[in-house]
């Protein structure tokens, strides 16, 4: 550990006008790579329920939509998957002011325990058999919880961990998160493989698809007890100490004002990251099962692969982010689902085993380079006063509006237009957007984060900082001009 530090840095000291040696933030990397684990396993808790409930969307359909019949019930199941989405902004900017006013930490801790709460509940509920119309309602409102606490929960540990992070190894240890992603949902998925192979379709269907759901109060325990062992980031550490913190309607009234060009390029980052997240992770299964025909089980084991190949792939590319930047990365990803979508469909709707496993990890390679790099870059768009409610904001707007609704979208696109390369399409659609978006987009690897000096892994590195304090503290231009905005906003009133 560095000397004089707490943990995780050298000094809380905001940078003033000029940087000075106790400015810089001395990170101890280990203690940042356990705040990864006890941060991913939120990620992994959210995926989890997303896992199980994607995998099981055909027998929840049967379960608690039996009133209607044929492919309406797995359109009624993804829509209640959906509509809690529509609450996913509210909570981003509940759960985001309360992060940018009291900490990270408190915050992580809250939205865990409503996730696993709101996932242990799906389980509980009765089917329309036993209850009529009140199952869906109940299920509604479940899934509703899940959004609100959700809506907090992947921003806040984006913003955590980035703020943690030494600025030289931020896209390799923010690259964690999305290993929290994949396993939350490999646990989800394989728990619902492992079930559906054991139990048989009729088992599954009575009582077995309970079962996953019940496993989100152990993880629940196991999370918040890491979380409560976290320190709070040494980015708002600093902030606190150097200046007093806005409230709600202050945050708010910054972040549109003067972060809203931010706000707009998170939004497009976030479209075309989610489209093809949610579209290979949680529709692909009903793809391959209710478009394709593939048989049930063998749909499910084929994603479950390729997730846990991805994993090691993440981590990789986000070890190179560090090395030739984030944005390289995504501009590979973006072109290659532009030119390769289509061809990658046309392996998975084969009919062959080899030529569809092929198809998926095309899709799966290329997501992989936005797993890699958005944890890092999403964070790095904001000023650390902001941060975390303006990273809600932008990313729960788009999750809820492109994310979320993509398997339902999906499912009403090719029941209209009868046609199943529908889902390549909309992949090219919102990555040729994103495109053109991250030419708007600076790249800020290895830099400071707007708002925050330089963080270093050691102490040796403070020196060859300082021999360039302008590039050190890249941000100020930019924060003097939005200040003067401020300032002239203020005069005119």
């Amino acid at each position: 550990m560095a000397e004089n530090t707490k943990k995780w840095y050298g000094s809380r000291k905001r940078p003033g006008r000029r940087l000075k040696k106790d400015d810089i933030t001395i990170v101890d990397t280990d203690v940042t790579k356990k705040a990864v684990v006890a941060t991913a396993l939120g990620n992994a808790m959210e995926w989890f329920d997303f896992g199980i409930y994607s995998y099981l969307a055909v027998i929840i359909g049967k379960v608690f939509f039996s009133g209607v019949t044929g492919s309406l019930q797995l359109v009624y199941s993804f829509a209640t998957f959906a509509v809690a989405f529509l609450v996913r902004p509210i909570g981003g900017m509940f759960f985001g002011m309360l992060g940018d006013k009291f900490g990270r930490k408190r915050i992580l801790a809250v939205t865990l325990v409503l996730m696993s709460l709101a996932t242990l509940s799906m389980g509980l509920i009765p089917g329309y058999a036993k209850i009529g119309n009140l199952a869906p309602f109940l299920l509604l409102v479940a899934r509703l919880v899940q959004g609100f606490s959700t809506g907090g929960e992947y921003s806040g540990a984006m913003t955590y961990i980035a703020e943690s992070s030494p600025d030289k190894k931020r896209g390799f240890l923010s690259s964690g998160l999305e290993v929290g992603t994949l396993s939350g949902y490999i646990l989800g998925s394989g728990v619902v493989t492992i079930l559906s192979f054991w139990l048989g379709e009729d088992k599954m269907l009575d009582w077995g698809w309970r079962l996953p759901f019940f496993i989100a109060a152990p993880m629940g325990l196991i999370g918040l007890y890491l979380r409560n062992h976290l320190e709070e980031t040494p980015v708002f550490e600093a902030m606190k100490e150097g200046k007093h913190k806005e409230n709600g309607k202050g945050l708010f009234r910054k972040v549109f004002l003067f972060h809203w060009p931010q706000l707009l390029k998170g939004i497009v980052l976030v479209l075309f990251f989610n489209v093809v997240d949610y579209m290979l992770l949680s529709y692909m299964p009903s793809y391959l099962s209710v478009v394709l025909g593939y048989g049930q089980s063998k749909g499910l084991l084929f994603i479950l692969i390729v997730m846990f190949i991805m994993i090691p792939i993440v981590l990789i590319m986000g070890y190179y982010s560090d090395r030739i930047g984030s944005k390289r990365i995504i501009m590979g990803g973006l072109v290659g689902l532009i030119f390769l979508s289509i061809p990658a469909f046309k392996l998975i709707g084969s009919g062959t085993n080899l030529t569809v496993f092929f198809g998926l990890m095309i899709l799966a390679v290329l997501l992989a380079t936005f797993e890699s790099t958005m944890p890092s870059m999403l964070p790095s768009l904001f000023f650390t006063e902001v941060r975390y409610v303006a990273l809600a904001i932008a990313f729960n707007i788009s999750v809820s509006l492109f994310g979320g609704t993509t398997p339902l979208v999906m499912a009403w696109l090719i029941k209209t237009t009868n046609n199943q390369m529908v889902p390549a399409y909309y992949i090219m659609a919102a990555c040729l957007i994103g495109v053109l978006t991250m030419f708007f987009v600076k790249d800020t690897t290895g830099k400071a984060l707007r708002g925050s000096a330089p963080a270093v892994e050691e102490k040796h590195e403070i020196a060859k900082i300082l021999e360039d304090p302008h590039e050190a503290l890249w941000w100020k231009e930019e924060k003097t001009n939005m200040e003067k905005k401020a300032a002239d906003l203020e005069n005119e009133n």
